[in-house]
């Protein structure tokens, strides 16, 4: 004897059985199912690209170029566009176009504070509380910088020393920290790639990594507080020099 649930799941299972999906309805299902994973996919290669500089400031952004370059429809490229949209990535100008934003110059001096704060406290947890384990794996993540230098390549050399800030916050053991910095360093690491290919700038970072090191590896909080500082204050000091080099890259935001 079939209880209530039973009959009406029974009931169910006919009606499928009874009325299947047309094979537009099934291709509909399955474009609103791929749709989140699609503009995902493409916000985060979009997100690359202008982070990069491979998409410059003030370069049209076309959705159906993208679209036809991903072989997807426009929904999820438009999805993508209004995500680096709100991250000020991307202007949207009615009736004009869709472009990449120029770089702010306020909001990128005031993203320099903010990481520049957060990363002294994670240096100096790091510094109370790293290992042998520890010290090595950033000695390498130097050692990595030095090779990028070596071969002229300053995308390796940004990933190296990405990675470098990035192991200092694990040693602190906060990852929620990293997250926060990931969101408001959009706009730093688009300048940084301007500021890398500067004369001499490579050996610099990298002695200014050793003496963040040099502090961690010592235990002395004071001397790592102190060098992170200087390392991601030097930002602040270029801002208006880098800003006369490539005007057209940067705006002056309210």
């Amino acid at each position: 004897m079939l209880t209530d649930d039973e009959k009406t799941n029974d009931t169910d299972r006919k009606r499928d059985r009874t009325h299947p999906l047309s094979s537009s309805q099934t291709a509909y299902v399955q474009q609103r199912a791929a749709t989140p994973r699609a503009a995902t996919h493409i916000y985060k290669e979009l997100l690359e690209e202008i982070i990069s500089l491979r998409r410059k400031p003030m370069e049209p952004i076309s959705e159906k170029e993208i679209a036809a370059h991903f072989g997807v429809s426009r929904t999820p490229v438009h999805q993508a566009v209004l995500r680096l949209a709100d991250d000020g990535l991307i202007d949207i100008f009615p009736q004009s176009g869709t472009f990449v934003s120029r770089i702010p110059r306020r909001a990128l001096y005031e993203a320099i504070l903010i990481r520049k704060s957060l990363e002294e406290t994670t240096v100096k947890l790091a510094a109370e509380q790293a290992n042998a384990a520890d010290i090595k794996r950033l000695e390498a993540s130097i050692t990595d910088l030095a090779l990028a230098e070596a071969v002229s390549d300053n995308e390796l050399f940004h990933q190296a020393d990405t990675s470098f800030h990035l192991q200092i916050n694990a040693i602190a053991g906060f990852p929620g920290i990293w997250n926060v910095i990931q969101q408001v360093k959009m706009q730093i690491d688009r300048y940084r790639r301007l500021t890398l290919p500067q004369r001499g700038r490579l050996t610099r970072v990298i002695d200014e990594h050793e003496a963040i090191l040099d502090g961690i590896r010592r235990h002395d909080t004071a001397h790592a507080i102190e060098a992170m500082g200087f390392h991601l204050g030097q930002m602040l000091n270029e801002v208006k020099e880098m800003r006369n080099v490539n005007p057209s890259y940067f705006i002056d935001d309210v």
